[in-house]
């Protein structure tokens, strides 16, 4: 059956109904019920583990029956998973709904099926509408299900040519405030920042989260240090409201940085157990994620100065010539004050990630709080 205008705007709706929940573990997701004519029912969206899921919350606020003949639009297929709550594909079937429109498949085994089983009861069911913004709105989360660790962002600021700092080390301001501004933003939503060793003793950061007047934001990511040098007792970011995570044994180092520098990334990342992780650790540690394949996303500020010298904003990635390049898909550039924001996707040739290293339990292991 063709997905109707109507539709499309209730998915609409519902992707503002989810963009609105509480970003965890559990995906972000929204509902909307339309009649059998295309008026707006009720609506409803996931508010966190352990409550309903947002078709649920949808038909709560509906009177027995009044579903009956309905069209359920969800932003995320409806799961066919019992775990404190219960299916929504069995809910909607019994509810009376007719009609489920669906952005995304449910990629995770435990959950995944409820489009089958809601077939299966005799209801019309279309998915994939408006897809491309049901993934925008998810992207942390599908990167843990598809690779079985952390969304990545690397973050660095830098001068037109390039450069992270002067020739003596000063790096502070290359940017303006607007551009710290929006740093902070970007790391308030995130659940854990990542800063090598080397920084935290040359700049000695806090790694917290500030509003502009410089106040800290209610959620604070939890700092992480990559490598093995000791953290002063008097460093900064042991005064973190969250404390410290200290990962000695990670492998950022060496003259040709290969296989054994992104596997102990990777198992630093799954170590760290949280869903999106903020990198802006200096040149080594964003130079280190990139060349390994694990930055999902890249966050560059760049300010209208030149600077010279070697301190380079990203080093060695490894690339030969410029066949062997790494291209970007740019997602979008703004303008900060007198500085750009450019915000872009690597296209790795191939994602070694995503393949037999996974755990087992990666993926399941996500729905367990629902």
């Amino acid at each position: 059956m063709t997905v109707s205008d109507l539709e499309r705007d209730a998915m609409r709706r519902a992707l503002a109904l989810a963009a609105g929940g509480p970003r965890g573990v559990n995906p972000q997701v929204g509902a909307v019920i339309l009649s059998p004519t295309g008026e707006i029912l009720a609506q409803g969206r996931h508010h966190g583990a352990g409550t309903p899921h947002a078709e649920v919350d949808a038909l709560s606020k509906l009177a027995p029956g009044q579903a009956r003949g309905a069209t359920a639009v969800v932003t995320l297929e409806p799961c066919n998973h019992t775990g404190r709550t219960g299916p929504c594909a069995v809910a909607l079937i019994d509810a009376g709904v007719a009609r489920v429109v669906y952005g995304l498949d449910d990629p995770t085994p435990r959950a995944g099926g409820g489009a089958e089983r809601m077939r299966a009861a005799g209801l019309e069911v279309d998915g994939g509408v408006l897809a491309d913004d049901g993934r925008a709105l998810l992207h942390d989360w599908l990167t843990v299900q598809r690779l079985g660790r952390p969304h990545v962002t690397v973050k660095w600021a830098q001068s037109l040519d390039g450069r992270a700092a002067a020739s003596d080390g000063t790096s502070q301001w290359i940017t303006g405030p607007a551009a710290r501004a929006d740093v902070h933003r970007r790391r308030a939503a995130a659940d854990a920042i990542v800063a090598g060793i080397g920084t935290v003793l040359a700049d000695d950061p806090a790694l917290t989260a500030r509003t502009p007047d410089g106040a800290l934001y209610e959620h604070q990511p939890l700092p992480v240090v990559l490598g093995a040098r000791a953290i002063p007792d008097d460093a900064a970011v042991r005064r973190h409201p969250r404390g410290v995570l200290h990962r000695s044994g990670a492998n950022l180092f060496g003259e040709h940085p290969g296989d054994a520098v992104a596997g102990s990334l990777l198992a630093e990342l799954r170590a760290i157990g949280v869903q999106r992780v903020f990198v802006e650790g200096g040149p080594t540690v964003a130079s280190a994620f990139v060349r390994a394949g694990l930055a999902d996303e890249i966050v560059a500020y760049v300010a209208p100065v030149l600077l010279g010298g070697d301190r380079l904003a990203l080093g060695e990635l490894g690339v030969a010539s410029i066949d062997g390049a790494l291209r970007l898909d740019v997602a979008s550039i703004e303008r900060l004050g007198d500085d750009l924001l450019v915000v872009a996707h690597p296209r790795y040739p191939a994602d070694d990630n995503s393949a037999d290293d996974k755990p087992a339990d990666a993926v399941s292991a996500q729905k367990e709080n629902d």
